[in-house]
C-alpha cells in the first residue's frame, strides 16, 4: 500500500463537488418561492452548517426536519450529513403520537419545522423526553413567529458565514435516519451511512442513465420529485440529480394543479411517484393543457396498474415501473425497455413497463422458497424476493431482534413475493401479508387490482382478503369509478370473467363480493392502506 496515496472516502460532500465544477449556473427552483443555482446551493449549505454549529450541533448529533419538498430540504440533505451529523427526515403524515415516538426514539438534538407543522409540533412538544430547540421555517418571511424558537431559518443563514470547514471522515458514519410504519407496533427506524448513500446514487445513476430504449435520465433533463423527501430520501433521486448537475424543481406541498403548472412552466421531464399520485395528476382538469410528450416518470411504492400505464402512455408519458423498499435505500430494479422492445405493440410494451424491472448494477436478487432454495427464472415460479446490495440498511435502529429477522440467512427479506424471467425482469405479485389465501391457494391482490383497472370506467381498485368460514379467506374487491361512468358490481364481475376465459386468472379467484366506494384509504406515503381496509371490512 502506498502511504502517500490519498484515502478518498465515499461521503456525501463528494456528490456536491461535481456540479460545482461542471454546471454551477444550473437552476434550482422551489415552486413560486425561491430560485437559485448550484453555486447558491453550495453557499447556503455552508451557511446552514455554520448556523447549525452555532446552535450546538456537531458530529454525531441528530437534526430532524419537518418540511415540504423544498430547496431547504435539499440543503439539509447535504449540510447535515456533511458535518458528520445525522439527518432525521420526519414523516409529517404520521399521527402526532407516532411523530412523538420517532423524535424521542431518534434522540433528536434539533428540529427544523415548517410553519404548517408547528401546530402538531406544539401539541407533542411537552412530551419530548428532553428539551429540543426548534428552528422555524416559512415560505413567506415577515409573518408573526412563535415565541419559543431557536431562530428562523433564513435569518440564521443570513447571519452565518458562507465558508464551513467540511472535513473527511469515515465513510461508514451514519448519515440519515427515517421511520417506516409496519402492520404492527411502533414505527421502525431505518438508517444509512455515507458509503451506502453514495453507492446507491452511483448505482441508480448508472442504471437510469444507460438505458438504450426509453426512460433514460440524462444531464439535459429537468428533475422534480413527486415523492416526499422524508420518504427514503425521495428515493435517493435528489442526490442523483445533484451529482448530475441537472435543473431541479421542488414543488412544496403536493397539489395536482401546482405540479402540473411546474411541469408546464419549468419544463419538467423526469419524476417519480406512487401510482395514486400519478392517478391524481392525470385526472386533474388542468392535465388537458399540459404537453407530456417529454415527461418520464418511474412508478414505485406499489405495482403500476395496466390501466394507469395505458392512460399515461395515451397522454404521451414515458412511464415505467420500479421497485425497492425503505430498507433498500430504495432502488433495486427499474423497468426500462431495451431499444428493440419499442418496436413491440403498446400492449406488449405495457407488459414489460408494468413489471418491477431488471436489477440495478451490484444488486443480487433471488426468488426463494421457505427453505431459501432458489426457484427457476422462468417467469412463473413464485417465491419470496430476497436481496443483497452494497446500499441496504444494516437493520432497524435499536431493534436487534427485528434486524436479525430482516437479514436471516444473510439476505435481506423484502416480504414480497414474485418471480424472475430469463431476462432478469422481476415481477412482484404481492406482499406476503397481502396475498389472499383461499382454500389452500394463493390469489394475488395486485393481479386483481390490475385486471380491474383495465375497465374503462374504473378509476382505482383495491383487493383484500376477508375471513370466510369455508375457504379461510375470500377476495373483496373495492372499486372507485371514474367521474361520470355508469358502473355496477355486475359489470366489473363480467369484466373479470373475460380474464378467466383468457386463462389469466382462475374462476375461483374472481371475488364473490365487489363494492363500489367513494375513496380508498391510503397510507402516509400514498399507498393503498390494506391494513386499514382489512380492519374496516372484517379482515385482520
Amino acid at each position: 500500500m502506498n502511504k502517500h496515496a490519498h484515502d478518498y472516502p465515499l461521503i456525501i460532500r463528494r456528490l456536491l463537488a461535481t456540479p460545482l465544477a461542471t454546471r454551477p449556473a444550473q437552476p434550482i427552483v422551489y415552486s413560486r418561492f425561491h430560485r437559485y443555482d448550484y453555486q447558491g446551493l453550495n453557499a447556503r449549505v455552508h451557511r446552514l452548517a455554520n448556523a447549525l454549529k452555532g446552535l450546538g450541533i456537531g458530529c454525531g448529533d441528530t437534526v430532524a426536519v419537518m418540511d415540504w419538498d423544498s430547496h431547504r430540504y435539499l440543503e439539509c440533505f447535504f449540510a447535515v450529513p456533511m458535518m458528520g451529523a445525522v439527518l432525521h427526515t420526519i414523516n409529517v403524515r404520521l399521527s402526532p403520537a407516532q411523530i412523538l415516538y420517532t423524535v424521542n426514539h431518534a434522540e433528536d438534538d434539533l428540529i427544523l419545522a415548517h410553519a404548517d407543522f408547528f401546530p402538531v409540533l406544539e401539541q407533542i412538544r411537552p412530551r419530548f423526553e428532553r428539551a429540543i430547540p426548534v428552528v422555524y421555517l416559512e415560505d413567506r418571511p415577515g409573518g408573526e413567529k412563535p415565541g419559543d424558537i431557536a431562530g428562523e431559518y433564513e435569518a440564521l443563514l443570513e447571519a452565518a458565514e458562507a465558508d464551513y470547514p467540511f472535513e473527511d471522515f469515515d465513510e461508514r458514519t451514519r448519515a440519515t435516519t427515517f421511520y417506516t410504519t409496519g402492520t404492527t407496533g411502533e414505527p421502525k427506524g431505518v438508517y444509512y451511512s455515507h458509503r451506502q448513500l453514495v453507492l446507491h446514487t452511483l448505482g441508480a445513476m448508472s442504471a437510469l442513465g444507460t438505458g438504450g430504449g426509453q426512460g433514460r435520465f440524462h444531464r439535459d433533463d429537468v428533475y422534480m420529485p413527486i415523492t416526499p423527501m422524508f420518504h427514503v430520501h425521495a428515493w435517493g433521486m435528489p442526490y442523483v440529480a445533484t451529482v448530475m448537475g441537472v435543473k431541479q424543481v421542488y414543488p412544496g406541498r403536493f397539489d395536482a394543479e401546482n405540479l402540473l403548472r411546474l411541469i408546464k412552466e419549468e419544463g419538467v421531464t423526469f419524476s417519480h411517484c406512487v401510482p395514486t399520485l400519478l392517478h391524481m395528476i392525470l385526472n386533474h382538469p388542468a392535465a388537458r393543457d399540459v404537453d407530456f410528450s417529454n415527461f418520464k416518470v418511474v412508478i414505485g411504492g406499489a405495482a403500476l396498474p395496466v390501466g394507469l400505464a395505458k392512460q399515461a402512455l395515451d397522454m404521451g408519458i414515458d412511464v415505467m415501473g420500479g421497485y425497492g423498499l425503505s430498507e433498500t435505500c430504495p432502488m433495486l430494479v427499474a423497468a426500462q425497455l431495451d431499444r428493440h422492445m419499442l418496436e413491440l405493440s403498446a400492449e406488449e410494451q405495457i407488459y414489460f413497463r408494468t413489471k418491477a424491472g431488471q436489477p440495478l448494477p451490484l444488486v443480487d436478487i433471488r426468488i426463494v422458497d421457505n427453505d431459501m432454495n432458489d426457484l427457476d427464472h422462468d417467469g412463473r415460479s413464485t417465491g419470496e424476493v430476497v436481496v443483497r446490495a452494497p446500499w441496504l440498511t444494516e437493520g432497524y435502529l435499536k431493534n436487534e431482534e427485528t434486524s436479525s429477522a430482516l437479514w436471516r440467512g444473510g439476505y435481506l427479506h423484502t416480504g414480497d413475493i414474485g418471480h424472475l424471467d430469463r431476462d432478469g425482469y422481476l415481477k412482484v405479485t404481492d406482499r406476503l401479508k397481502d396475498v389472499i389465501k383461499s382454500g389452500g391457494e394463493w390469489i394475488s391482490s395486485i393481479l386483481l387490482e390490475d385486471l380491474a383497472s383495465r375497465h374503462p370506467g374504473v378509476s382505482e381498485a383495491a383487493a383484500i382478503g376477508i375471513p370466510d368460514e369455508k375457504w379461510g379467506e375470500r377476495p373483496l374487491l373495492l372499486v372507485v369509478k371514474k367521474d361520470g361512468a355508469e358502473l355496477g358490481a355486475d359489470q366489473i364481475a363480467a369484466h373479470l370473467q373475460q380474464f378467466v376465459d383468457q386463462g389469466l386468472i382462475e374462476k375461483w379467484a374472481v371475488p364473490d363480493r365487489i363494492e363500489l366506494v367513494e375513496a380508498i384509504d391510503k397510507t402516509s406515503v400514498g399507498k393503498i392502506d390494506k391494513k386499514k381496509l382489512r380492519a374496516r371490512y372484517g379482515g385482520s
